[in-house]
């Protein structure tokens, strides 16, 4: 048995901030076919389809200001299936939004259809628990506070029963202006990638009210055909990938070389994979030696491995040596070994942890996940050149020199 406690209000506001983000593109391209919003401050991420625009919102968890004053809204139980009947009137018609929220805040789902002026009604499916249902629309918005006893119920879900004009697919519509919702609280550090064909750009937010994000979509192609994701970090753009290419811009091959003498005794230029394992190619992308970055066309066409001035000029944008790496790094534990301290990833660079390949061939230990090292196209002396590193452990990015026979990442800017 469901037990419904109902309490809803017609004037007071389900939210307190909403924010509407729409998007464009420049560039190589003037569509945006889709974007992947990750908000790295709560861990969550959503995917708005073409036409859609973003709406985000914060989610009041507390339920103190619910009144039962609204007579017109009703909900009865179905014991035959163990949902509950909502019925509600509409006062205009328009885009009606349904958000089921956990007593914590979280949301569990939402749904949004085009309703028309009237009575509505959809049944409404809940584990056992206590639920917050929010509904706004054209010109009304209220809220319901649902208690669900029932067992066999595992998925929450909405279902529309009646008068409603047209249902809304937003993942798969392809020309009708819809909206995806998304929890934001003020402060949340968002990324946007904006993907149009095969152009994709990384645009990191902190958004303060509603507005457009542009995606400036630029070609960063390699030799084998793949497609890179760009950031701009502030007055450079940048790879947010670490190359992986097998072969040099003039389509000339890059030697893979795996044996551990071979590869010590290079002076020419060649890669491979972390322990010589594919898997962490793909991944993380191939280590190349300092000689193939010296050719001047291992990376893509119109772009070209960083010197070390360069890489200086990203790292005091960012605040400098001691602060920047955090700043770069991807977050999470997915790839770095835990606690990665200080990793925001507030600039969409998304470092990783590839780790590297010694001079003379041998890959260290506990390496992967715990350190990413970045060549500069700089030279320190005949044998050493410089590079960058970002550790596990910190939020430092290290300016150092070490042997160009060793294998490192590589990261290109235009």
């Amino acid at each position: 048995m469901t037990t419904v406690l109902l309490l809803f209000f017609g004037t007071v506001k389900t939210f307190a901030l909403d924010y509407s983000i729409s998007f464009t593109g420049s560039g190589a391209s003037t569509l945006v076919a889709s974007v992947e919003v990750k908000n790295l401050t709560q861990g969550t991420s959503v995917t708005v389809p073409i036409g859609n625009t973003l709406n985000l919102k914060d989610v009041e968890t507390s339920v103190t200001q619910l009144s039962d004053n609204n007579p017109s809204l009703r909900v009865s139980f179905n014991p035959g299936n163990e949902s509950s009947t909502v019925s509600f009137v509409a006062k205009q018609k328009g885009m009606t939004q349904i958000n089921v929220f956990a007593i914590n805040g979280k949301q569990l789902i939402t749904e949004t259809k085009n309703l028309p002026e009237g009575n509505n009604s959809f049944q409404v499916f809940l584990p056992n628990g206590t639920y917050v249902l929010a509904i706004e629309g054209n010109g009304y918005s209220g809220k319901a506070k649902i208690i669900s006893q029932t067992s066999s119920v595992i998925t929450p879900k909405i279902i529309f029963s009646g008068n409603e004009t047209q249902v809304i697919n937003k993942q798969k519509s392809k020309s009708a202006s819809t909206i995806t919702q998304m929890q934001y609280n003020t402060g949340d550090q968002l990324l946007y990638k904006g993907i149009s064909g095969n152009y994709s750009t990384i645009v990191a937010d902190v958004p303060t009210g509603s507005k457009t994000i542009n995606f400036g979509f630029v070609a960063c192609q390699d030799a084998d055909g793949y497609n890179y994701t760009i950031v701009n970090i502030g007055t450079q753009t940048w790879m947010a990938e670490n190359l992986r290419t097998t072969k040099y811009n003039d389509n000339s091959a890059i030697p893979n070389v795996t044996d551990n003498v071979a590869w010590s005794a290079l002076t020419t230029g060649a890669y491979c994979d972390h322990d010589n394992s594919t898997s962490n190619g793909a991944i993380y992308g191939h280590l190349y030696n300092w000689y193939a970055v010296n050719t001047g066309i291992l990376a893509p066409t119109g772009w070209h491995v960083p010197t070390d001035a360069e890489w200086t000029t990203l790292v005091t944008f960012l605040g400098g040596d001691n602060v920047a790496g955090g700043k770069l790094k991807e977050t999470g534990t997915a790839h770095w070994v835990t606690p990665n301290t200080g990793a925001t990833n507030e600039t969409g660079f998304g470092a990783l942890p590839a780790g590297g390949r010694a001079f003379d061939g041998i890959f260290p230990t506990s390496d992967v996940g715990y350190r990413g090292q970045c060549w500069t196209a700089t030279q320190f002396d005949v044998f050493p050149a410089y590079y960058r590193g970002i550790p596990n452990i910190g939020t430092f990015a290290t300016r150092a020199f070490y042997n160009k026979a060793a294998g490192f990442s590589v990261r290109c800017v235009k």
